[in-house]
């Protein structure tokens, strides 16, 4: 059990990092001492920290085996394999598009916890579905289901924006990150040693994983909207395009959208096509896949957790933005030309530091919106990700099919993630001038 860093208590050994002596920069005290911290702030209650942790875990489990699963139900190759996936994504993300506004205009009548706890639920259906669907199509209405009810980030993030003071929100929100380091340190892992006895168990691993952090979280998890910050439900504002319409009333945020536009889609590289790329070119198992997705977990926390909260406070947000950016571009450009299985491994340092910019942007934007619309917002940010979610996962793993396939001219499976580093070059360019109108604010 985790202590609150205040606790003095007699320091012990720990095997993966020595004596206490040698333990100042071990990693893994770095990311357990920013949850802690995380966890011991008032401001952020543990319960939350606890659920959002736990259901990432979930998520984490089923990566590394979905490849396998689609190619047991298929017959197909890797390279067809991935196309398949993309438009599993496709339609997870459709959903979310259609419904994460809904969900995040109820949280903002009826508070967070309800949405999160519904959410949760939904996530637990959909893993069963699929650790017992007999073909291809059963995981669609899995995905489906997993969509309409994924609103778990988006209501997350309202929830830090209500317990953060406006000046502490862009480091808070990269708690958001550091829970999905810490989750994707342990959850991959899992899911790649219990992928060998099958693709289907770590769904029901995934599955008990969620439906215990659905009980949790309905005994012990804490409502952070109080009722003077609610708003009432309104479907013209509830809709996809309507929420993604009310963005324009801050200039800011509007100027702001076409960045976030290029690191969603880029992001997608990474996210749609790590396990087939891995798979193709460095013929990896499903092993492997979750021990390289444990590490990209491990240094997204160390970023996000540790890191976020001692650089931007220094630098700025704005320069933070910049300096995101530009690892974010040499990352993409190291994975795509990648030719040993070890670079993938050292390339993810520097690519990790781009989680710098992420907390950073959307720290600036919520600075901008009141309090009482800040499920709103967070809903419409998460209605934007969900577009790009659209286009995101086809276009890059439609790439990598394309460049791996029996047909292509010129044999490359690093073409999604050279695709990323165009795309995050494009959202350098494009940042530049919403944040040098913005002046002083936000450093």
């Amino acid at each position: 059990m985790w202590l609150p860093l205040s606790s003095r208590r007699t320091p012990r050994t720990n095997r993966a990092c020595g004596k206490e002596g040698n333990r100042k920069g071990c990693p893994y005290r770095v990311w357990s001492v920013r949850f802690r911290q995380a966890l011991s702030r008032k401001r952020i209650p543990k319960a939350y920290l606890i659920t959002l942790l736990i259901d990432v875990i979930g998520i984490g489990i089923i990566i590394p085996v979905v490849p396998k699963l689609i190619q047991q139900m298929t017959g197909g190759t890797v390279s067809d394999a991935s196309r398949y996936g993309g438009w599993l994504l496709f339609a997870y993300s459709a959903m979310q598009f259609v419904f994460s506004p809904v969900l995040g205009g109820l949280s903002d009548q009826y508070g967070r916890r309800p949405v999160l706890l519904a959410s949760l639920f939904g996530f637990g259906l959909d893993y069963i579905v699929v650790a017992f669907a007999p073909s291809i199509g059963w995981l669609f209405v899995a995905r489906l289901i997993a969509g309409i009810t994924g609103a778990s980030f988006t209501t997350a993030g309202a929830y830090i924006a209500d317990v953060s003071a406006p000046q502490d929100r862009a480091k808070n929100f990269g708690i958001i990150g550091a829970a999905f380091g810490l989750g994707f340190i342990i959850g991959p892992s899992i899911g790649g040693l219990l992928g060998q006895y099958g693709p289907r168990v770590p769904f029901m691993a995934a599955a008990g994983f969620t439906l215990l952090n659905w009980l949790y979280g309905y005994f012990i998890l804490p409502e952070s909207l109080k009722p003077e910050n609610r708003r009432p439900f309104d479907w013209r504002r509830a809709n996809p395009i309507g929420s993604l319409a009310n963005l324009r009333r801050y200039p800011v945020i509007l100027s702001l959208v076409a960045t976030f536009v290029c690191i969603y889609i880029a992001a997608h590289a990474t996210q749609s096509t790590w396990t087939y790329y891995t798979i193709e070119k460095f013929k990896w198992n499903e092993k492997w896949v979750g021990y390289s997705l444990s590490f990209v977990g491990l240094m997204a926390a160390l970023v996000q957790g540790g890191l976020t909260r001692v650089l931007i406070p220094k630098i700025g947000a704005k320069r933070a933005v910049f300096v995101g950016l530009a690892c974010y571009t040499v990352g993409f450009m190291c994975f795509a030309l990648a030719t040993q299985a070890w670079m993938m491994f050292a390339f993810t340092a520097i690519y990790s530091l781009g989680g710098l910019a992420g907390p950073s942007l959307q720290g600036i934007i919520s600075s901008q919106v009141p309090a009482n619309e800040q499920g709103e917002l967070q809903g419409g940010l998460n209605g934007l990700l969900s577009v790009t979610s659209i286009v995101g996962p086809v276009l890059m793993t439609g790439l990598f099919s394309y460049f791996t396939g029996p047909k292509t001219p010129y044999y490359f499976p690093g073409a999604p993630f050279a695709m990323g580093t165009l795309l995050m070059l494009l959202s350098l360019v494009l940042v530049v001038g919403p944040l040098r109108r913005m002046g002083g604010a936000n450093g």
